[in-house]
């Protein structure tokens, strides 16, 4: 993976197949965060029409989680604080279904993970 990309191949191809099977409780592909803010995403699908269009749940650390679209090429632009691109938590692997991390979200008043 290039060091300015935010996802990978494989997570692309993984955003896509869930984007095909909507409706399903996906497991977060990917996590996406501000290295320098409180922004945190965990993108589950693509949308198949726009591959730009990612859905998952979105923090902008405003105490409010929600899930929703996000567009790819805003993260890739967004800047942080300091002036620090989004990264991709290379750690990050997902134990359960979106719904969960919704709902301790919403709990937490962020994404905890």
């Amino acid at each position: 993976m290039k060091e300015d990309t935010l996802l990978t191949t494989a997570d692309r191809v993984e955003l896509l197949v869930n984007g095909l099977n909507s409706g399903i409780d996906h497991r977060p592909v990917v996590k996406l965060f501000t290295p320098d803010g409180a922004a945190t995403w965990l993108l589950t699908e693509c949308d198949p029409d726009e591959p730009d269009r990612l859905f998952g749940l979105c923090d902008l650390g405003l105490g409010c989680p929600e899930l929703g679209y996000v567009s790819l090429t805003e993260l890739t632009e967004l800047r942080g604080k300091l002036g620090l691109p989004v990264e991709r938590d290379r750690h990050f692997s997902a134990d359960r279904p979106l719904s969960a991390y919704a709902a301790e979200a919403r709990a937490a008043g962020r994404i905890t993970t």
